[in-house]
C-alpha cells in the first residue's frame, strides 16, 4: 500500500505532467532535433519528400545567442559578482574574504559550465531552470606528516569533508510546475524528475539520507525523461526518482509509515476547500519508483525552494519563456522545404532515366546503365531506348533559402561574421546594424540576471551560511551582478573607442582613460599585467617632478631678470630726459648770450654807423631766438612725450614684476 503522502502528491503531479506535455512536449522536441540536425518522419513538410537536410541555421542562432550571453556573463573572468560593503565598516577585508571564498567555491564546483548549460537549455526551449543542490564531499589533499622517532615525513592525502553547493542545470521536460504558477515561488510546489543510478540511492539509504524503501522494482520506461529523445533507452539500475519542493499537508507529512486514511481536519463542518488546502506546509519530498524516500519540513533557513528559473525571452503571465528555437522555427521549417524541394529536384534531373520499349528487349533482361554495359535490343537501339530526365533543376531554391536564412537572423536577434560584413562597410553603419541585436541580448540579459544569477548566488550564500558558519559568517550582504558586455556590443563599442582616441591625439589626457577602457572591454590573458602598467605610467615620476619644477623655476627667475632690466632701461630713460630737458631750457639763455657779446663787439668807430649796426644786429638777435625758442619748444614737447612713454613702460613693468 503507498504512503498517504505518495497518493496525494502523485495526483497532482500526474496533473501537471499532462498539462505540461499536452501543451509543450511535442514543440520542446522538435526544437531539439532541430537544434541538433536529426530528422525524423513528423518534420517533413510535404508526402513526397524524400530528402532529410536539415538547415544549419537554427543550430548557429542558438549558439550564437547562447555565446553572446555567455560572454556578457562571463566576460570579466572569475569576476562574477561583488559584494556591497556596510556603509561605515572601516574593516575591508571581511567582504573580500567572503568574496574570494565564494569565487573559489564556484571554481571548485564548475559552476561556470554549469550555468552556460543552463543558458544553452534556455536558448533552446525558452526557459533556463537550475536546481541548487547542497552536499558534502570528500577532499582528497597532498600532505606531509613528521614520522616519530625517526627524522622524516611521511608522504600521503590528508582527508576533509567540504560542504559543495552548486547550481545543477534542469532540462525541462525533466521539470514539473503548478500550471497557475508563473514563478518559482509561486504555486503550489515544483518538483524534479530524472532516472538515477540504483546505487546512489542504495548508498543514500545506507547513510541515513532516505528511508529504507523497497525500490528494487523495474521503473517504468519513460523516454520523455532521458536527457535526450532516443529510440532505445538502457532500463536496467536505475530508478525513477521525484524530488518535489513545495506545500504539502501538514498531518501527512507527520505521518511517515503506510496507513489506510489520514484525517487532515478533526472538524466535521470544514468545507472541501479547507480540508485540500487549509493546512499546507513548506517541505521537501523525495519519491523513488513509487515509494516514499524522504518526507521533511524545509530544512533551509530561509525557508525558500532551491530552484531558480528564467525566461530566455519574456512571455507575460507564464512560467514558460520563449526561446531562439521558438522564434526562428517558421523561418527553419521554410529553409528545411526549399532545400529538400531543391535535393528532390537533383535526384530528378542529375541521374540518368532511360524509357524503353519493353516488348522489344530480350525476354527476362534486367535493364541497368552503367560505363560498358552491353545492352540488347530486338531492333534499333535508337528506337527502342530513349535517355530522358524531368526539366531542369531551378536555382531560385537555393537564393530562397539564402533569404529566408536572412529572415530567421533577424527573427532571432542573432547574425553571422559574413552577414555582418555584407551589411555593413563602415564602423558606423556597423554600428547600425548591430544595435538592435545588442538590444535584444540586453533584455535576455536583464531577465537572467533579475530572476537567475542574483537569486542563485543569494540562495547558494545562504546554504553556506546555514550549513558552513566558520567559513562563511551569517550576515545580511548584498550581492551585485558584474556582467559586461556582449561580444558584439563589446567590438562596437572598441571600435568607437579606438576612434575617439585617433580623433583626440596621443597628448590629450583622455586618450590614457579611453586606452584603459579598451583593456577593460578586451578579452586578452595579460589584461591585468596591462591595466597594471598602465596605471603605472600615469603615476608621477619623482626625478621628472623635480626637473620639471627646476625648469619652471629657471623661467621664473629668467622672468624676474628680464623685468628688472627693463626696468633699468626705463630709469636711465628717465634720467637722459630729464637732462635733455634741462639742456633745452638752458640753450635759449645761452644763445640770447652770445648774441648780446656778439652784438655788442666789433662794432664801427663812427658813432652814426655804430648805432645803426646795433640796432641791425638786434633784430637779427630777435629773429634768431624766436628761431630758437622755436625749436626748444619742440624739443620741450619731445622730451615730455618721451617722458609720459617711459613713465608708461615703467608701469608695465611694475606690474609685471607684481604678478
Amino acid at each position: 500500500m503507498n504512503n498517504p503522502l505518495v497518493t496525494w502528491l502523485t495526483e497532482y503531479l500526474d496533473e501537471w505532467r499532462d498539462h505540461r506535455d499536452d501543451n509543450y512536449l511535442t514543440d520542446w522536441q522538435e526544437f531539439e532535433r532541430l537544434w541538433r540536425g536529426e530528422w525524423a518522419e513528423e518534420d517533413t513538410t510535404r508526402k513526397s519528400e524524400r530528402s532529410r537536410i536539415t538547415s544549419p541555421a537554427l543550430q548557429q542562432a542558438i549558439e550564437n545567442h547562447t555565446a553572446e550571453i555567455e560572454e556578457a556573463v562571463f566576460g570579466q573572468g572569475n569576476h562574477l559578482f561583488d559584494i556591497e560593503d556596510n556603509e561605515g565598516d572601516e574593516d575591508p577585508t571581511d567582504v573580500e574574504y567572503i568574496q574570494n571564498y565564494l569565487k573559489e567555491s564556484f571554481k571548485k564546483n564548475k559552476a561556470r559550465k554549469r550555468i552556460g548549460d543552463t543558458i544553452l537549455l534556455a536558448a533552446i526551449y525558452g526557459q533556463g531552470i537550475a536546481e541548487i543542490i547542497t552536499t558534502t564531499k570528500k577532499e582528497y589533499t597532498p600532505a606531509t606528516q613528521p614520522m616519530d622517532g625517526i627524522d622524516a615525513v611521511a608522504v600521503g592525502v590528508q582527508e576533509e569533508m567540504r560542504v559543495c553547493v552548486y547550481p545543477e542545470p534542469i532540462n525541462p521536460q525533466n521539470f514539473l510546475i503548478d500550471p497557475a504558477a508563473t514563478s518559482i515561488d509561486e504555486g503550489m510546489g515544483c518538483a524534479v524528475e530524472k532516472f538515477v543510478p540504483a546505487y546512489e540511492i542504495a548508498q543514500k539509504i545506507k547513510d541515513g539520507t532516505y528511508l529504507d524503501a523497497d525500490i528494487s522494482s523495474t521503473p517504468t520506461p519513460d523516454s520523455d525523461l532521458e536527457a535526450s529523445w532516443i529510440d532505445e533507452e538502457f532500463d536496467k539500475n536505475k530508478v525513477h526518482v521525484i524530488r518535489y519542493y513545495g506545500l504539502v499537508p501538514e498531518k501527512l507529512l507527520d505521518q511517515t509509515e503506510e496507513a489506510e486514511f489520514v484525517e487532515l481536519f478533526d472538524e466535521e463542518d470544514t468545507s472541501e476547500l479547507l480540508q485540500e488546502y487549509g493546512n499546507l506546509v513548506e517541505a521537501i519530498v523525495v519519491i523513488g519508483n513509487g515509494k516514499l524516500l524522504k518526507a521533511e519540513r524545509n530544512p533551509f533557513m530561509m525557508q525558500d525552494r532551491p530552484i531558480v528559473a528564467y525566461q530566455d525571452d519574456t512571455v507575460p503571465g507564464r512560467f514558460w519563456g520563449r526561446g531562439v528555437a521558438e522564434k526562428g522555427y517558421n523561418m527553419q521549417k521554410a529553409i528545411d522545404a526549399q532545400l529538400r524541394s531543391h535535393f528532390d529536384s537533383l535526384a530528378l534531373t542529375s541521374v540518368p532515366m532511360v524509357a524503353m520499349d519493353a516488348t522489344r528487349l530480350p525476354r527476362g533482361s534486367k535493364f541497368e546503365v552503367r560505363p560498358g554495359k552491353s545492352i540488347l535490343t530486338n531492333g534499333n537501339p535508337a528506337e527502342i531506348l530513349m535517355p530522358f530526365k524531368f526539366g531542369n533543376t531551378d536555382a531560385s531554391n537555393l537564393e530562397s533559402a539564402g533569404k529566408l536564412e536572412v529572415m530567421l537572423l533577424q527573427a532571432t536577434g542573432t547574425i553571422d561574421s559574413a552577414g555582418m560584413q555584407t551589411q555593413a562597410a563602415g564602423a558606423g553603419e556597423m554600428s547600425i546594424v548591430l544595435s538592435s541585436i545588442i538590444k535584444k541580448n540586453k533584455r535576455t540579459l536583464v531577465n537572467f540576471q533579475d530572476n537567475f544569477l542574483i537569486p542563485l548566488i543569494e540562495k547558494i550564500a545562504y546554504r553556506y551560511m546555514q550549513f558552513d558558519p566558520e567559513s562563511f559568517p551569517t550576515k545580511d550582504y548584498k550581492f551585485v551582478v558584474n556582467s559586461s558586455l556582449g561580444m558584439l556590443a563589446r567590438e562596437v563599442e572598441q571600435l568607437q573607442m579606438i576612434n575617439l582616441m585617433k580623433t583626440l591625439g596621443p597628448n590629450s589626457p583622455m586618450t590614457a582613460i579611453l586606452m584603459e577602457g579598451v583593456i577593460e572591454n578586451s578579452s586578452i590573458p595579460n589584461r591585468a599585467v596591462l591595466l597594471q602598467k598602465l596605471a603605472e605610467s600615469q603615476k608621477p615620476n619623482p626625478e621628472a617632478k623635480q626637473m620639471e619644477d627646476l625648469h619652471m623655476q629657471m623661467e621664473m627667475a629668467a622672468a624676474e631678470a628680464s623685468i628688472r632690466k627693463t626696468a633699468s632701461e626705463v630709469e636711465v630713460n628717465k634720467s637722459q630726459a630729464v637732462r635733455n630737458m634741462a639742456e633745452a631750457q638752458a640753450k635759449p639763455e645761452e644763445i640770447r648770450a652770445k648774441m648780446l657779446a656778439a652784438a655788442s663787439t666789433n662794432l664801427p668807430s663812427q658813432d652814426d654807423m655804430i648805432a645803426a649796426e646795433f640796432d641791425r644786429r638786434i633784430k637779427v638777435a630777435e629773429l634768431m631766438l624766436k628761431e630758437a625758442d622755436l625749436d626748444n619748444n619742440t624739443k620741450i614737447v619731445e622730451a615730455q612725450t618721451g617722458k609720459n612713454i617711459d613713465e608708461s613702460v615703467t608701469n608695465t613693468a611694475v606690474t609685471l614684476s607684481d604678478e
